[in-house]
C-alpha cells in the first residue's frame, strides 16, 4: 500500500466511535534509520482555524500499536494517547 493512499483514510477510535481526521492531517513519527512507524500524531481541529485565538493544547498520539485495522476507506484504533513515549533513536 502507498503512503499517498493510506494518507486518504479515516481515522476512527473503535471504542467510542470518534472521527478523528484523515491520517493526512498528522504527522508520522518513525525511526529514520529502519523505517519502524512509532506512531501518528494529531493536532486538535481548533487549532486548525483561522483567526482563532490558539489555545496550548497537547497534541493527541496514537501508537501504532493500538492500530486495530486498515481498511479501505478508514483505519480504526483502540485509543489515544496525551502523550507520547519516548522512543530510542
Amino acid at each position: 500500500m502507498l503512503l499517498s493512499e493510506l494518507a486518504e483514510k479515516e481515522l476512527i477510535e473503535m471504542e467510542n466511535g470518534v472521527r478523528y481526521g484523515y491520517l493526512s492531517e498528522t504527522e508520522c513519527l518513525f525511526d529514520p534509520k529502519t523505517g519502524k512507524i512509532f506512531g501518528f500524531e494529531l493536532h486538535e481541529q481548533s487549532a486548525k482555524i483561522p483567526f482563532q485565538k490558539k489555545k496550548a493544547t497537547t497534541p493527541l498520539f496514537i501508537p501504532w500499536e493500538e492500530i486495530h485495522l486498515i481498511g479501505e476507506d478508514r483505519i480504526l484504533f483502540h485509543r489515544t494517547s496525551s502523550k507520547r513515549r519516548q522512543f530510542e533513536t
